[in-house]
């Protein structure tokens, strides 16, 4: 009996990653950024950012309503409603090009990012709520586990994406896997999303709430980690939004991932711009090509930090402490972005966004065991979704930050294929990232000082 149920919760973690590999690809936003402005020239820089941040914003409430649902109906059926509404999102943003410019954004938005992200965050919070159920005892490793999958989504269909728009291999870290033929940008869309569609509804099948009262055989139940509680109690929804605990943790889980999708969502941009700064144009559709196919490759590069940041921190943390690991991690994550522009050869580029990835995925891990550690499991998925609206927030103010404080050093013409396999000459507006990274860096480092504020729940609802 004992081993029935141990490879019973082992496989609910198998579906929670074969979901969020699929969820993560919302990750990838930026290797699309500059084959869109390619497409409409009059987008700007904010224009091309606002579908990441809508998407986020949508992702984010979509999970305060996906957790309140799945805490009602299971997280089953709600995981493979998000599958659904998210594929249909993607696959209607192929007709994005079927529109002049400004309604091509709004339908983007109203497809990609509405759509999109409230698929996103139904699914998303249904793997989580369910695997802290069934793993008390390891609770850090398990949400770690969980969103995994999330940040690794990236590292596969970054490379993906770029293949399929502009056509030839599949590269993974350098190799040449495969080659694909161009589809284009919208086609891309609705290739990802039929891949996404059927990923999710079919891992959501594995999804199933244990018995009430489980306790894993041989295992007790773990003691809190949340900065030495020793008190366990089921707060709801209302009660936690009122303890002073529930604000400083969503306000230092908004400075992280302000400053984490800042990267994320900003990374071949950020790259390009770094990149052409030092060439002499016009640049060549051999040496564009390059940089695009490096840019791309640094997302999946951070991707592979996001994913093992997550497991990482997960255990460090309950091994250590929840506090002590997120006091580090904000140190570091700071100190990263403060040091970014200064890392302008590539190498030392991937390094800078690595640590800062590694740090994101941490945060992703921590904070939802956090919100068990604070306020329990009974109404967990609710309470860990109005504690993710500040994954949104951070999510529309960082890549906004990241979009209106650059500055267009320069327009560097470069050659492109349009959609007749002519050459075609493009503009690329440099841009100085400085400023949002220094906001970044700073709010990261006054977060590791409120976390040391951070004290158990003496009671309830105090």
């Amino acid at each position: 009996m004992a081993e029935n149920k141990g490879r019973s919760r082992w496989w609910v973690v198998v579906g929670a990653l074969v979901i969020q590999i699929s969820l993560g690809a919302v990750y990838i936003w930026s290797v699309f950024q500059t084959p869109l402005k390619a497409v409409f020239e009059g987008w700007t820089e904010t224009q091309v950012t606002l579908p990441a941040q809508i998407l986020l914003a949508a992702f984010a409430l979509a999970v305060v309503f996906g957790g309140r649902i799945q805490d009602r109906l299971g997280p089953r059926i709600v995981a493979t409603a998000g599958g659904i509404i998210l594929g249909a999102g993607m696959i209607l943003a192929k007709f994005t090009g079927n529109f002049s410019s400004g309604t091509a954004l709004i339908w983007l938005l109203v497809t990609f990012s509405i759509l999109g992200g409230i698929g996103i965050g139904a699914a998303y919070v249904c793997p989580i709520a369910t695997c802290v159920k069934w793993f008390p005892d390891k609770r850090g490793l398990v949400t770690g586990l969980a969103v995994a999958g999330f940040g690794a989504g990236a590292f596969f269909f970054a490379p993906l994406a770029k293949a399929l728009i502009s056509g030839g291999a599949y590269e993974l870290l350098g190799a040449k896997l495969f080659v694909l033929p161009q589809v284009g940008v919208f086609n891309t869309f609705l290739v990802l999303g039929v891949i996404f569609l059927v990923c999710v509804v079919a891992g959501a099948q594995l999804l199933l709430n244990p018995p009430s009262g489980y306790v894993p055989e041989g295992c007790p139940p773990a003691p809190s980690q949340a900065a030495g509680s020793n008190a366990k109690v089921d707060f709801t929804p209302a009660e936690m939004i009122r303890t002073p605990t529930f604000w400083l943790l969503w306000v230092t889980y908004f400075a992280a991932c302000m400053g984490g999708l800042q990267i994320i969502m900003k990374a071949s941009p950020i790259w390009q711009s770094f990149s052409l700064s030092t060439l002499t144009p016009p640049v060549s559709i051999a040496d564009f090509g390059s940089i695009a196919t490096a840019a791309a490759m640094a997302v999946s590069i951070i991707a592979i930090f996001n994913s093992t940041g997550r497991i990482l921190w997960g255990i460090i943390s309950d091994s250590i402490g929840r506090k002590v690991t997120l006091i580090g991690m904000f140190v570091l994550a700071g100190i990263a972005l403060l040091a970014l522009d200064f890392l302008r050869p590539y190498g030392l580029y991937l390094i800078g966004v690595s640590l800062v990835g590694l740090c994101f995925g941490g945060f992703l891990a921590i904070y939802p065991a956090l919100t068990c550690d604070f306020f329990g499991t009974k109404h967990y998925g609710v309470n860990y979704g109005w504690m993710f609206t500040a994954y949104g927030a951070g999510g529309l103010v960082g890549p906004y930050l990241a979009a209106s404080l650059m500055r267009a050093v320069s327009n560097v013409p470069y050659e492109a294929k349009n959609a007749a396999g002519a050459v075609v000459q493009k503009l690329f507006a440099v841009g100085d990232y400085r400023p949002a990274f220094i906001v970044s860096g700073i709010v990261c480092l006054i977060a590791a000082g409120l976390v040391m504020l951070l004290r158990p729940i003496s009671a309830k609802g105090k």
